[in-house]
């Protein structure tokens, strides 16, 4: 099933998310910066999640996302310089709704030996004062 998905990643060059948290919707911020990130990277893949219904946020949020960008653009950049140009990219975004943001920045030779996204521990919810 993996292997389907990773061709179908490259097939048509952007993984469709599954939107606001599992719901098949794609809202206004995701729909943002897919096309921002398609813009600016030219990407090979580009795989986004919102994952803001795992967190602590009303349902329907855009707030917390997961990327994995595969660009040409990222050889020989460092994953610094290559996690400034995501950003600079998304900077209205992440001035904005967006409150977390985990980048996967590859160039198309590291994707080949690595094609997952990983997944974003469970969030604990609440301040961290709240906590024992």
């Amino acid at each position: 099933i993996l292997q389907a998905r990773i061709l179908e990643c490259v097939a048509i060059r952007v993984c469709m998310s599954r939107g606001s948290a599992g719901s098949g919707v794609i809202g206004p911020v995701e729909a943002a910066i897919r096309t921002k990130l398609e813009q600016a990277l030219n990407p090979e893949v580009l795989e986004l999640r919102n994952e803001s219904g795992g967190h602590a946020v009303p349902p329907g949020s855009e707030t917390h996302f997961r990327v994995a960008v595969v660009s040409s653009r990222f050889e020989g950049l460092s994953p610094l310089q290559r996690h400034r140009l995501v950003h600079a990219a998304l900077s209205e975004e992440l001035a904005g709704p967006v409150h977390a943001l985990a980048i996967h920045a590859r160039t198309p030779a590291q994707w080949k030996e690595n094609p997952q996204l990983d997944t974003s521990p469970p969030c604990l919810g609440g301040s961290k004062k709240s906590r024992n």
